[in-house]
């Protein structure tokens, strides 16, 4: 099996290499187009804001070959955002590809931003297969409300979409390549058991 991690110029690339590696998979870094369509399965990791992740994904030519992509991808945590059409984060328009907001998380009295640390998950999604109520660890000031394409929840100052999907498309809020054992497991899922 081929996996590819989409190189979009601005996320730690490094961790969730090293995290797939150790689980047994080879995955090559790429953002060279004809690497990126031989593969089975793709990641789409990012860190930072949309619209840097946007302008970098332009520049390598990678817009269109990202909406228009037919495999499994899972998007890790700015890499699910950008799935949605829009972020409040410096008013960004994205892919576009699932059809959700992200925006700002509720101010709320004793919750502080950006919401990092360890959170439970609930999820029956296959995802999440032997997951549910289990901890990942979150980074992230801005996130994405529940909706008809929420496959997992979280609770931190209010609700919010820990996991979406829609087709081929899956993305994670949490950085699971820094959620140890559970982290582990739930990218196995996604490389053995999703598409």
């Amino acid at each position: 099996m081929k996996l590819c991690i989409v190189d979009t110029n601005c996320a730690n690339l490094a961790s969730l290499h090293f995290s797939i590696n150790r689980l047994g998979f080879k995955a090559v870094i790429s953002s060279d187009i004809k690497e990126l369509e031989k593969a089975d399965k793709l990641f789409l990791p990012g860190v930072g804001t949309a619209q840097n992740a946007i302008y970098n994904l332009k520049k390598l030519n990678l817009l269109s070959f990202l909406k228009t992509n037919t495999k499994p991808l899972l998007g890790i945590c700015l890499g699910m955002q950008i799935l949605g059409e829009y972020s409040a984060e410096l008013n960004q328009e994205t892919l576009g590809i699932i059809p959700f907001k992200t925006m700002k998380f509720q101010e709320k009295e004793g919750f502080s931003l950006p919401h990092m640390g360890w959170n439970d998950v609930k999820s029956t999604h296959p995802l999440f297969k032997g997951l549910d109520g289990a901890y990942f660890y979150f980074v992230h000031s801005f996130c994405v409300g529940l909706n008809d394409f929420s496959i997992a929840t979280c609770e931190y100052s209010q609700s919010f979409s820990a996991a979406l999907a829609k087709d081929n498309f899956y993305g994670v809020q949490f950085h699971p390549e820094r959620s140890a054992e559970a982290g582990e497991l739930l990218l196995q899922n996604f490389i053995k058991d999703i598409g």
